[in-house]
């Protein structure tokens, strides 16, 4: 499966350019986000960051696309339905499979004369399988040509109920993710670390999600002030935002209860994200039981865009960005079952808002440790959990207090500056790196 070519790219003396490659660098999910921190820390180490994927937000000089790398690419999407919920494929499903793996290979191998990056970093699309060609095609892509490879890996196959019926456990094997020796892995939290060596024998770097805690956020603009007027949430409302999502693992019927039994005509819930890749009927059941609860919801992704690249339509007023969002809540809530990292903990964090959020697993091994003071629940919404909420939203002092202290802890583990150190030592591992 091998693409026949008269030269061949070989590993870099030095590495001056790195191209992330993903499935989707474009809109506000977890991986597009941080792969925008990493490439901002980056560019400013002196790197020259470039950007390929199946859907992009923006077409320069810098990026690349590929559409068969979308997952959302109709060939792609079939093949993806059939390698899933059943033990066994046909044929045909291969040869698909084998079809598809060699146009992408032959994609990224054009991207590398184009672009000619000296290091590819791997945005999780060698970690969970969400596109099984792409990751089969940027494997052998890899083993071909010896070119380094940082895999940044935020969520793996054995963390998905979805993957767990296989008809490709081969490749899964193969590629998700692989192992090879110009590649290095990063997870971004401790128990991938540990279930990456225990599963496959891998090591690999921690390094957390992190935000620009260096720089305060910036003072709201005009378009900010209109945000409440435009989604119809009064001035003396409690905006109460779930900024995720919808979901299952987000468990935003928590939230929704919570704002029932706050009790107060003021408590308005708003979510910022729409579906996503995992269909409607989440947010089907989350309207029906907040109208059963008699909680007033507000679905807001069609008035999102992300913050990053710029395009006209990001500066309509019409439209918002999430830190206008942050800007005007009065308390976050993030009761996620599941979370590889949790950019919205951070998030809240960042903006100084108080947040209300499960015990999930990563929050009690790689955040709670740390000291931060979060309204916390166990699974369920206890009392106590709605006595706290109550009083960060009616106590200025309190919450001021749970804010600040949370704000200079973040900036202590998950700053930018962390995440500069950490990016560093890992790029001076490759043989050749400037340091």
């Amino acid at each position: 499966m091998s693409v026949s070519r008269t030269e061949r790219p070989t590993a870099p003396a030095t590495v001056r350019r790195i191209a992330f490659i993903a499935t989707r660098l474009a809109g506000t999910d977890g991986v597009t986000l941080e792969t925008r921190k990493w490439a901002t820390v980056l560019g400013k180490l002196g790197y020259e960051c470039l950007l390929v994927a199946g859907e992009l937000e923006a077409h320069t000089g810098r990026t690349h696309r590929i559409k068969e790398a979308a997952f959302t690419h109709p060939d792609v999407a079939k093949i993806q339905r059939e390698c899933f919920g059943r033990s066994t494929r046909s044929r045909g499903l291969s040869k698909r499979i084998d079809e598809s793996l060699l146009r992408i290979k032959g994609q990224i191998y054009r991207c590398q004369d184009k672009l000619k990056p000296d290091l590819w970093i791997a945005e999780n699309c060698l970690a969970i399988p969400m596109h099984v060609p792409l990751g089969l095609a940027l494997t052998e892509f890899l083993a071909e040509t010896g070119l380094p490879c940082i895999a940044h890996h935020h969520d793996f196959v054995w963390e998905r109920e979805r993957f767990a019926s296989s008809a490709v456990s081969d490749y899964l094997h193969a590629a998700f993710p692989p192992k090879l020796p110009s590649i290095k892995h990063v997870v971004i939290n401790s128990v991938a670390e540990s279930q990456l060596s225990y599963r496959l024998g891998i090591s690999s770097t921690l390094i957390p999600n992190v935000m620009d805690f260096e720089q305060r956020p910036p003072k709201p603009s005009p378009r900010t002030k209109t945000f409440r007027r435009d989604i119809g949430v009064r001035d003396d409302d409690w905006l109460i935002l779930q900024p995720t999502r919808v979901v299952p693992r987000k468990q935003i019927e928590h939230a929704v209860e919570l704002v029932r039994r706050l009790n107060d005509p003021r408590a308005r819930l708003v979510i910022t994200h729409s579906t996503g890749d995992e269909g409607d009927e989440y947010a089907r059941y989350i309207k029906n039981f907040a109208r059963m609860l008699g909680v007033p919801v507000k679905f807001i992704h069609k008035q999102m865009r992300p913050e990053w690249p710029a395009s006209p339509a990001r500066r309509r007023k019409t439209f918002y960005e999430i830190a206008d969002a942050y800007a005007c809540a009065d308390l976050v809530t993030y009761p996620s079952g599941y979370e590889g990292f949790g950019n919205a903990f951070l998030e809240a964090i960042y903006y100084r808002r108080p947040i209300v959020c499960n015990r999930y697993s990563i929050y009690q091994t790689d955040i709670e440790p740390k000291g931060f003071k979060a309204i916390t629940m166990d699974g369920f919404v206890r009392e106590d959990t709605v006595l706290e909420a109550r009083r960060a939203l009616e106590d200025q002092r309190y919450r001021r207090e749970m804010v600040e202290h949370n704000y200079q802890l973040s900036r202590q583990f998950f700053s930018y500056s962390v995440l500069k150190s950490k990016l560093h030592a890992l790029l001076t591992e490759f043989a050749g790196v400037r340091r």
